[in-house]
């Protein structure tokens, strides 16, 4: 495919926050855009979001490019650090080097007739379990009264990826009845006032059709050594004594960041009969994925294409994590966009999960674009 059109524009996500869209002959790609971020994930623009708007733009060396397969990205993360003068193609920016990316192997995909993730891994087999996060707290809470923990999430017991969406809706248009809540988060997840142990009283309701998570998100409220709960101050150890009784008496699948960004010897002491989840641990960077299993911190990772940037990394991540064993999960953010395209990246990579919430259309669309892939198989 030789690259004849190039351009980047400003779009804005589902919080109404501005985010970039890149076009490859007139195929888009956008990237969304994270509210509660990891300290050390790769920054979203090189210096601003028009600053990278401006320099795809005028990125003349682009146009006439041959790009025919996913190795081919190599070219492009290349000429990024030979025209930018950068040691590292990520630090052109997360967002505008992801979008610019996907942008490219959607156009591979149309000129070759072939769905995006054939473009990938034209042997693709397994669908991802779907994640929803169904009760929404902490940072991504719009309430002055609600849960510490950021998301409550439920992952549908069903045999196919259709099967799993009719669960999760139903399920959460029940809990939202039971928790009484009329409104919704950032992530269409619904907002209470109730605390974290009560929401979960609730989900175990549910137990016969879904598996629970939690997303602790520990570093939102974690200062001066201490976990700062509503009416408790909790220590290093007391954290980790918590949250193992929390995933012994609600037999939790799937535990997400509990305790804060730093701690690789502290997630090592979370039980590993659930997920040990590594988000702010992590980043989706491949020097602290391997610190992690150093450490035997971890037993499964989020992966966020923004916030590392380049795709080729993300499909090294997912191949480090499968050679030790690490259960992968391909997350969309808070500020999300209407493109599709990371359902056909978590089905290419062979991610065990896919995490990108239940409700709205910015949300349900990756869904159904699973349901499509499923039914083409």
């Amino acid at each position: 495919m030789i690259i004849k059109e190039v351009f980047a524009k400003k779009i804005f996500d589902s919080r109404k926050e501005p985010t970039i869209e890149v076009s490859i002959n007139g195929q888009k790609a956008s990237s969304p855009s994270g509210k509660s971020k990891g300290k050390y994930e790769t920054p979203s623009y090189h210096k601003s979001l028009d600053w990278n708007i401006k320099a795809i733009n005028s990125f003349a060396e682009l146009k006439g490019l041959n790009v025919n397969s996913f190795a081919d990205l190599h070219i492009i993360e290349d000429l990024i650090k030979e025209k930018f003068k950068l040691k590292d193609a990520k630090q052109f920016g997360a967002n505008s080097l992801f979008a610019l990316e996907s942008a490219i192997l959607k156009s591979i995909a149309k000129q070759e007739h072939k769905e995006l993730w054939q473009v990938i891994n034209s042997n693709a087999k397994k669908i991802p379990v779907p994640l929803g996060n169904v009760i929404g707290g902490g940072l991504h809470s719009h309430n002055k009264d609600h849960p510490i923990f950021q998301e409550f999430l439920l992952a549908p017991k069903g045999k196919n990826m259709a099967k799993n969406f009719n669960i999760m809706k139903k399920v959460y248009h029940e809990l939202g009845k039971l928790v009484k809540s009329s409104s919704i988060n950032d992530e269409g997840a619904w907002q209470t006032s109730l605390d974290e142990k009560k929401v979960l009283d609730r989900l175990k309701i549910f137990s016969r059709v879904v598996n629970i998570g939690i997303d602790i998100a520990a570093s939102s409220f974690y200062k001066n050594n201490l976990y700062r709960y509503k009416k408790d101050k909790l220590n290093k150890e007391e954290q980790i004594n918590y949250i193992n009784d929390l995933i012994e008496k609600y037999n939790l699948l799937y535990a997400e960041d509990p305790l804060n960004e730093k701690d690789f010897s502290g997630f090592s002491k979370i039980s590993k009969k659930c997920l040990v989840v590594g988000d702010d641990l992590t980043v989706t960077h491949i020097d602290r994925l391997q610190k992690a299993i150093k450490n035997k911190s971890i037993n499964a990772m989020i992966i966020k294409p923004n916030q590392n940037g380049s795709l080729i990394e993300v499909k090294k991540i997912f191949e480090i994590c499968k050679k030790n064993r690490i259960k992968t999960i391909l997350s969309h953010r808070s500020g999300e966009t209407l493109d599709s395209a990371i359902a056909d990246y978590a089905f290419a990579f062979g991610a065990d999960f896919i995490k990108c919430g239940i409700a709205t259309p910015y949300r349900e669309i990756k869904l159904k674009r699973l349901i499509e892939i499923e039914k083409g198989l």
